[in-house]
């Protein structure tokens, strides 16, 4: 049974959480909804904390998950994040936005994570 790609997305951002904690990040949101954009998982590493923009295909064939994450894209981002931080009272020594690049081939993932997005 072929997944709909609504239910790999959500297996992608699963996946991502638990790559996540497995090495070293404390998740302490996910799919947080701001003003016209959401963000997939807010996670804390150390004292930086990290919104992470999960990306998840079948396939290189529309072009490589990350290449998702067009300047639009990345203002709404800063924009949540900046959201998410008025809403939640939290000390962090440093802020950045990754890209968990996935690939799915219907039984394992393959990850890239793109740290620090500009």
């Amino acid at each position: 049974m072929k997944l709909s790609n609504r239910d790999l997305g959500a297996l992608g951002e699963d996946f991502a959480a638990t790559w996540l904690v497995k090495n070293g990040y404390q998740i302490l949101d996910r799919n947080w909804r701001g003003e016209r954009v959401e963000l997939d998982i807010v996670a804390r590493q150390n004292r930086t904390l990290v919104f992470v923009e999960v990306k998840t295909r079948r396939s290189n064939t529309s072009g490589y998950p990350a290449e998702a994450i067009t300047p639009e894209k990345l203002a709404r981002l800063k924009s949540a994040a900046l959201q998410w931080l008025a809403a939640h009272q939290i000390s962090v020594a440093g802020l950045r936005i990754d890209v968990m690049a996935l690939l799915f081939d219907g039984s394992k993932f393959q990850v890239t994570q793109i740290r620090d997005i500009q």
